[in-house]
């Protein structure tokens, strides 16, 4: 008897241990999401690793360092009429490890002109400022 208790509360820790995080994932990209809404590219890359090593994929061109990739979105998102209104969903989680995820969603952009929208693959990794993008590729549906 003892045994099966046991048993049930361990799974009980395991499942709200793996559950978590998946709170944090969410936050961070809804952070990202309201920066971006604000026009605040700068908040909007507080959700990346600060490091040389992160790596933003689009289209057929990879950039690395954190640095680098906050400058391609303020060359390419220069005003907020290029910006337009974010948004999020089909946010999927998998966690890979205790300091490891995917993230698996889809974006748009409204613009006065049009609605560009894709998907995103992120890998989140436990950093020491929290849960953050250390890869990103995303893709632009024709």
């Amino acid at each position: 008897m003892k045994i099966l208790i046991l048993l049930c509360f361990g799974i009980s820790i395991s499942v709200n241990l793996l559950s978590a995080p998946a709170d944090e994932f969410r936050t961070v990209i809804q952070a990202q999401q309201d920066a971006w809404n604000r026009g605040d590219i700068d908040g909007f890359m507080n959700g990346y690793a600060r490091a040389r090593s992160t790596i933003f994929v689009s289209e057929d061109t990879v950039t690395r360092g954190w640095q680098t990739v906050r400058d391609r979105y303020k060359k390419k998102y220069s005003d907020r009429a290029k910006m337009g209104r974010l948004s999020f969903s089909n946010i999927e989680i998998t966690q890979l490890s205790p300091d490891s995820a995917v993230v698996l969603g889809a974006w748009q952009l409204k613009r006065a002109k049009d609605r560009p929208h894709g998907r995103f693959t992120l890998i989140f990794r436990l950093t020491s400022d929290g849960w953050r993008i250390v890869h990103d590729h995303t893709s632009a549906a024709r």
